[in-house]
């Protein structure tokens, strides 16, 4: 939602939706008890995450990309918080030195129908982020867009999300889940502005980079 910076956006959302009751369910540590296919996908290569210089060109600022962490990230709890399945997530932050920044997360479910179902409810859960976003603070309108499917691997989808605050203030973030068997990837943009200046097609190359490296 457009909040008056982007670290405050994610902030105000953040504490909207635990005032709301929404919790992550997937922080790290709080993955239910490995299962004989999970123990086999540990010992496998972890899936590879993007680095800066594929994200979407900034034009004024370059990116730089921090440290891989466990748990699921708090950048995405404004949209993927309530709902979403205990799994070992790992993920890595990305920011510029002006008000955009990026986030990854990766997951290695237990088999490719999981990975399936979970790509699922992740698109679930963005599709209907703009009403939960309006719904969790009156002050501010949401209003998201699907950007169509991307044909790699097993598949990839686009959304896009702007909002905009009664003060004025607007921010715009574009999501992607996308799905290598049974690893899936979350991939987020954000800044201020609105849907007009969203680098849709720069983001779709983004996803397709992000899927084609998880293994």
């Amino acid at each position: 939602m457009p909040i008056r910076t982007r670290a405050a956006a994610l902030a105000a959302l953040t504490v909207a939706a635990l005032a709301a009751g929404t919790v992550l369910t997937a922080p790290a540590g709080a993955a239910p008890k490995a299962t004989a296919a999970k123990a086999t996908a540990a010992k496998a290569a972890p899936p590879r995450f993007l680095a800066a210089s594929e994200l979407p060109p900034h034009p004024s600022s370059a990116w730089t990309a921090g440290p891989v962490g466990d748990g699921f990230p708090v950048e995405l709890a404004y949209c993927l918080g309530e709902g979403v399945p205990a799994y070992d997530y790992r993920h890595r932050v990305f920011h510029t030195d002006l008000d955009t920044s990026a986030v990854q997360v990766t997951v290695v479910t237990g088999s490719a129908a999981k990975g399936k179902a979970l790509a699922a409810l992740l698109n679930k859960e963005i599709r209907s982020c703009a009403d939960r976003v309006e719904a969790s603070d009156p002050e501010v309108e949401a209003e998201g867009r699907f950007y169509g499917t991307l044909p790699v691997e097993e598949g990839a989808t686009v959304h896009g999300l702007h909002t905009e605050a009664s003060w004025g203030a607007t921010d715009i973030h574009l999501l992607s889940v996308g799905r290598d068997g049974r690893t899936v990837t979350v991939v987020g943009w954000g800044q201020m502005g609105d849907f007009d200046d969203a680098p849709v097609a720069a983001f779709k190359k983004t996803t397709k980079k992000a899927v084609n490296k998880l293994h």
